[in-house]
């Protein structure tokens, strides 16, 4: 497609701007950026160069996806982790984690991509944390497969410095000294941090969890992410164990620990942000955190509820997250959507958790939550990043409102997805990777990696 070309979008079955804007009658894109949206009953006030008939497409804003452990789809639904609560789950796997190697990882990444672009996904965030020995350039090796799938990523470069010899969860074989945590995450905040709206890929730096790293490394961290002006990540109050390790190890609950640190500040958003107290959410609020919510792996691993609604009117952008595919065993982002729609109906009422609310979540609270300007919106001089559904499925046959339609009758797969003005996914499938020969691959590097921890 020409990128100077003007196209109009034209009549869409339905639009979600997440902005409450008119668009009823579709947009206009040029190059990279929507120039027009297009409202009930007009056509474009511009001179377009031909349009796309849309009307058994339902669009919406890219959806982003907030949290992320790639490599985990090496390790979906291993026997010895199921049905366990996190500390033993993460136990268990570490033992099989710390043998990957960086053709699993490129493969990792890959599929993981592909599953969340397919699913209507075109910002990926992921948090990779383990570097066992010959994968120190690990985060090079996702960049280079996040630039095969086209889609946009922030790429948080991961750390843990306490093995089992410190009192840490992960082997001492997948932990790495401060220093070279610290050089590592500059040089890549060097060579690969772009700081343009428009940008494909960012570099943000990211503690696995408190009890993961030290002190030290926290604080370090945080003042490397604001000489840099780059966002930070980390695992917080996911679980009542958690609560209860940082009052054993530390004396203080998660967020006091983690304010301590110097991370209470509106460059920081939080996956999972589940048990909080009242107070510990005003504050929240008030520092601007962000939070990425994880409703699937909550529920699998019995974490418990976000307390979302909460966690928004304090002042918190929320985001949407499928998280480890170790744990949710899925990357599906329109899924996910549903997911939050209905494990949050369980804690708020059915008329505040709508439709609207949670596609919201996944579009422009996500990108809040990343701090991506230009991204999660169809608003003119937004960046060109959209998905588009099909209404021709069985599962919309009959609907009335195919907004609603999109979210409780379980849409599964986009139809086309566009990034940056270029469609990369039309007829269901990725223009350039073969999914089949991905699959493939994949699968025998999984079997390869549960292998070797037998």
């Amino acid at each position: 497609m020409d990128q100077q070309k003007k196209i109009w979008l034209k009549s869409p079955a339905a639009i979600f701007t997440a902005n409450a804007m008119d668009a009823d009658n579709g947009l206009v894109i040029q190059g990279k950026q929507i120039i027009e949206l297009v409202a009930t009953g007009q056509r474009p006030h511009c001179i377009y160069d031909h349009y796309i008939d849309c009307s058994d497409l339902i669009i919406t804003p890219g959806l982003i996806n907030t949290h992320h452990h790639f490599y985990q789809t090496l390790t979906r639904c291993v026997p010895g982790a199921l049905n366990k609560p996190l500390f033993p789950w993460l136990k268990f796997l570490y033992q099989i984690w710390k043998n990957l190697d960086a053709e699993m990882l490129y493969s990792a990444t890959q599929l993981a991509g592909l599953e969340l672009m397919l699913s209507g996904t075109t910002t990926v965030a992921d948090h990779h944390y383990v570097f066992p020995k010959g994968l120190e350039n690990a985060i090079d090796i996702q960049v280079e497969a996040i630039d095969s799938l086209g889609c946009r990523a922030t790429l948080t470069r991961g750390s843990m410095s306490l093995g089992e010899s410190q009192g840490g969860l992960p082997p001492d074989s997948v932990i790495q000294t401060e220093d070279t945590i610290i050089n590592d995450s500059q040089r890549l905040i060097d060579t690969y941090h772009d700081r343009a709206e428009d940008a494909m890929i960012q570099i943000a730096l990211a503690p696995c969890s408190p009890f993961s790293v030290s002190k030290q490394l926290m604080q370090e961290t945080a003042e490397l992410a604001l000489k840099n002006d780059v966002m930070m990540h980390t695992h917080l109050a996911e679980t009542e164990d958690e609560n209860k390790f940082c009052l054993s190890q530390y004396g203080m609950r998660p967020l006091d620990y983690l304010e301590s640190c110097g991370w209470l500040n509106d460059k920081t958003w939080l996956a999972h942000g589940i048990h909080f107290t009242q107070d510990e959410i005003a504050r929240l609020g008030a520092a601007k955190i962000g939070i990425a919510h994880c409703p699937s792996f909550n529920m699998l691993l019995a974490s418990g509820i976000c307390p979302t609604m909460e966690l928004e009117q304090a002042g918190c952008h929320i985001g949407l997250a499928v998280d480890g595919s170790a744990s949710n065993d899925c990357s599906n982002m329109i899924q996910e959507v549903r997911q939050s729609l209905l494990q949050q109906r369980l804690r708020y009422s059915a008329q505040t958790i709508t439709a609207e609310r949670v596609l919201g979540y996944a579009t422009i609270g996500s990108a809040k939550v990343l701090g991506r300007q230009k991204l999660g919106q169809i608003q003119v001089g937004y960046q060109a990043d959209l998905a588009l559904f099909s209404t021709n499925e069985l599962r919309f046959s009959g609907v009335g409102d195919p907004i609603a339609a999109l979210v409780t009758c379980g849409a599964h797969q986009v139809a086309k997805l566009m990034v940056a003005g270029k469609w990369l996914i039309e007829d269901g499938k990725h223009g350039q990777i073969l999914q089949s020969q991905l699959m493939q691959t994949h699968h025998a590097l999984a079997k390869s990696l549960q292998a070797k921890s037998l």
